[in-house]
């Protein structure tokens, strides 16, 4: 039986993606032997127009390429791959990442190990190898008043992060969907990733229904696997990735903490946007940095100020995308 299900989700990105497969390669069909996992990958193509479907089949027959006509999105696709999976346990892996030795080994051997486990997250590399935040903590009252690096310094074990050496696995409350390894009770029992949201906290809300059902999330430190762009997309376009974060947190809250912990929420978000926008006002007349900033924190504040329209963020970018591809 097949021991684990590869899943890749992939959108134009054929270089990184190639890469990835490699390093897939290397690792699993290498390497086989008595003893070593076997594996299955399925690459899900959400439409691309670079020519990855076709390289991919020439490049590695032993990949199953799910050729998709459109691109529905991260979630979507990955319940795509995740319906065609055999395996036993499955990982949602980025196109962006490249597998270090065991890194897949060492999951597939923890889940078998602890069957009260239902995922685990390995620790993720920037390509230089330090380390990148692959932890996260369930949105909450708590991590809006109180900043992020407080909580981590103050609490290491509420809200554990990259600031400190795990060098043994631990519990945490949500792992990043850039390298996420589920087993198929899981899937059987609480279901696919919620698809309600377009980018963003969907593994975390996955990783909330995962372990209100009973299943523990655990992160395994000495698992590693290099994820090359990490915050790409925050940095090309912060603004709409801003957006579409706020987006996200609020139907989080929605959805799993009620509407008037979310009606707060959004109240103290357009605080913190107006008090951004008022104290680096002054700054941004003297220098083009701070005037970036500024930009960015206006148009988050419009967006709250005009209702949070749905034609502005990451989803309106895609559905622009899709329009000029069919004109």
């Amino acid at each position: 039986m097949t021991d684990l299900s590869i899943v890749i989700v992939t959108w134009n990105a054929r270089e990184v993606l190639l890469d990835a497969l490699e390093s897939i390669e290397r690792e699993i069909l290498g390497r086989q032997g008595e003893g070593r996992i076997e594996v299955e990958t399925l690459v899900v193509d959400n439409g691309s127009e670079d020519g990855s479907v076709q390289t991919v089949r020439q490049k590695f027959g032993w990949a199953d390429v799910i050729a998709l006509p459109q691109n529905i999105g991260f979630a979507a696709g990955n319940n795509v791959g995740l319906a065609r999976a055999k395996g036993r346990h499955s990982v949602l892996l980025n196109s962006d990442t490249v597998v270090l030795p065991d890194a897949l080994e060492k999951c597939v051997r923890y889940l078998d190990a602890h069957p009260e486990v239902g995922v685990v997250g390995p620790q993720l590399l920037n390509p230089d190898l330090t380390k990148q935040n692959c932890i996260h903590n369930y949105p909450s009252l708590v991590t809006e008043i109180f900043p992020k690096g407080v909580l981590e310094k103050l609490f290491p074990r509420r809200f554990p992060s990259k600031r400190f050496e795990h060098p043994e696995p631990i519990p945490v409350e949500a792992v990043l969907g850039a390298c996420l390894f589920v087993r198929r009770e899981v899937l059987e029992r609480v279901g696919p990733m919620p698809e309600d949201y377009f980018f963003f906290l969907e593994e975390t809300d996955w990783c909330y229904r995962i372990a209100a059902a009973g299943w523990k999330i655990m992160h395994v430190p000495d698992a590693q696997v290099i994820h090359v762009f990490g915050a790409s997309t925050k940095k090309k376009i912060p603004a709409e990735t801003r957006i579409e974060y706020h987006r996200s947190l609020y139907h989080f809250f929605r959805k799993n903490r009620g509407g008037t912990r979310a009606a707060w929420i959004k109240t103290l978000r357009i605080a913190k946007a107006l008090l951004y926008v008022m104290m680096r006002g002054p700054g941004a007349v003297f220098s083009s940095s701070m005037r970036g900033r500024w930009e960015q924190d206006w148009r988050v504040l419009r967006w709250h100020l005009r209702g949070c329209p749905e034609n502005e963020g990451l989803r309106a970018l895609r559905a622009a995308d899709q329009e000029g591809e069919t004109a």
